[in-house]
């Protein structure tokens, strides 16, 4: 598949420009979104998606169309067990509704930085050794029967790295809006719950796979 120069600078604008905008939006009025917003959004996202691969079928061979639908779906399908996990940290952690679509929305980028950085690593690993593919493979076939054997996810929320930050940092279970951390009276350094939940979303696929 032959891609332009133009092609790319394009799609990395667009998602650039769709992950910016969440960022800057959610920022600057933090609320609960109604079942309307909420449709809005997947619409919007989901004709993006048809689009593009619309774009493909009439300007790239269909064969590529295809494998773009067929590994969106697939991505799409396997989201809905991030989802649920999701949801089980909000409620363990116990996040106002006020915040939750702030903090998911930085747990997903983090999510996302790591997935591209393993890619990355992935992709120049197996170019360079053919072999590593059968391993990644392997490790897939682990992973995948793994999430088949385990149907309890009350532990979610506390992952090695969530474990590690309570360990050595210090923390108040006190909610102030969606900041970080917080002074005390003495001006020590206080980590907030949002912070933990911003950690436990951004690293759960990661500590999933090295459990």
């Amino acid at each position: 598949m032959n891609v332009s120069n133009i092609e790319w600078i394009v799609t990395l604008v667009v998602t650039i420009a769709i992950l910016t905008f969440d960022v800057v939006v959610i920022a600057r009025n933090p609320h609960e979104p109604t079942t309307k917003e909420c449709a809005i959004a997947l619409s919007v996202y989901v004709g993006l998606a048809v689009a593009f691969g619309i774009w493909l079928w009439n300007f790239h061979e269909r064969q590529f169309a295809l494998e773009f639908y067929a590994g969106w779906l697939t991505e799409y399908s396997l989201s809905i067990d991030n989802l649920f996990i999701f949801i089980i940290i909000m409620a363990s952690f116990k996040v106002p509704k006020l915040y939750q679509q702030q903090a998911l929305m930085v747990g997903i980028i983090l999510a996302l930085i790591f997935r591209g950085i393993f890619i990355a690593l992935g992709a120049v690993a197996i170019e360079r050794f053919s072999w590593m593919f059968y391993i990644f493979g392997a490790f897939l076939v682990y992973t995948a029967a793994k999430l088949v054997r385990d149907t309890e996810h009350a532990d979610d929320a506390d992952n090695r790295i969530v474990e590690f930050a309570r360990r050595h940092l210090s923390l108040t279970d006190k909610w102030d809006g969606l900041k970080l951390w917080v002074r005390d009276g003495g001006g020590k350094r206080l980590m907030t719950p949002m912070f933990m939940v911003i950690v436990a979303l951004g690293t759960t696929d990661l500590m999933f796979a090295l459990d």
